[in-house]
């Protein structure tokens, strides 16, 4: 996810061996440990949504407001975040925001200890827990300088793993449960971006759903632009604006005299409140 630049075959080999805005419910099960607070109507997007490394500068975003997409991901922190971003600060969040684009906040954090790269950040069995709670007050604190507010969702970036090596799966969803339970603390939503082969099938199919994301944006590169016709996981799970689906990698566009390297996904889930 975090390295755009990259083919599809390149990206494994490194990491591993336009719409409506409705008000929508929290998800799965999972976001039980929401309850505590009286929390801000979720901002939910459906329709089309780009991601790339780099958030793209304002000329970028204004020719590129065509309609065909609705909404765009940046890379609001992590230190695995692969490229920097001179663009986004608070004013261009509220500049794209006045322009009608919704945001999807991204968090590289730490990635499994069995995974084959060269991340900066390395979570193990022991640090799990107190990385996902350090990386999720990160997240919230840069999300909150860029002017999106509590009662966003931030979607936390895992990049595929060996989710047959136990003592590693355990450890990453350690990590993924103590991150979750702190964006909550905090008043933000949980997401997860992950591989349905692996990372977000080891979050689809865990059988304590306790602290887990109450929203999965699953990888699966079919081109299909749908969120339903191919979910892999069980048809109860993620339902009532819950789901996002990245279809196709590495799409070189032109709009409005501007080109950029993107990510297509479809969108049918909670969006940053920035207003």
């Amino acid at each position: 996810m975090a390295e755009h630049r990259q083919s599809k075959k390149r990206r494994y080999l490194t990491w591993t061996a336009v719409g409506a805005v409705v008000a929508a419910g929290a998800g799965i099960a999972a976001q039980t440990s929401m309850a505590a607070t009286t929390w801000p109507a979720q901002k939910t997007f459906t329709g089309r949504a780009f991601d790339t490394c780099s958030a793209p500068s304002l000329s970028a975003m204004k020719a590129w407001n065509t309609g065909f997409y609705g909404a765009a991901a940046v890379y609001v922190g992590g230190k695995n975040r692969g490229c920097a971003q001179p663009n986004l600060t608070a004013s261009w969040v509220k500049s794209v925001s006045s322009m009608g684009w919704k945001l999807i906040p991204l968090y590289v954090g730490a990635q499994p200890p069995c995974q084959k790269s060269a991340n900066p950040e390395r979570l193990t069995a022991a640090t799990a827990a107190s990385l996902g709670t350090a990386d999720a007050k990160d997240a919230v604190a840069k999300s909150a300088a860029l002017g999106i507010k509590a009662g966003s969702p931030i979607y936390l970036d895992m990049e595929p793993y060996d989710i047959t090596d136990k003592a590693c799966n355990d450890a990453v969803l350690t990590y993924v449960r103590a991150f979750d339970k702190e964006l909550r603390a905090k008043t933000y939503r949980a997401g997860f971006y992950g591989f349905t082969s692996s990372s977000a099938k080891a979050v689809a199919t865990a059988t304590n759903k306790t602290d887990l994301p109450g929203n999965l944006w699953y990888a699966l590169w079919d081109g299909k632009n749908t969120t339903t016709t191919d979910w892999p996981f069980g048809k109860t799970q993620f339902t009532d604006h819950s789901r996002a689906h990245q279809y196709m990698v590495n799409s070189k566009e032109t709009r409005g005299g501007y080109t950029l390297t993107v990510d297509r996904d479809a969108w049918d889930a909670p969006v940053a409140i920035t207003g």
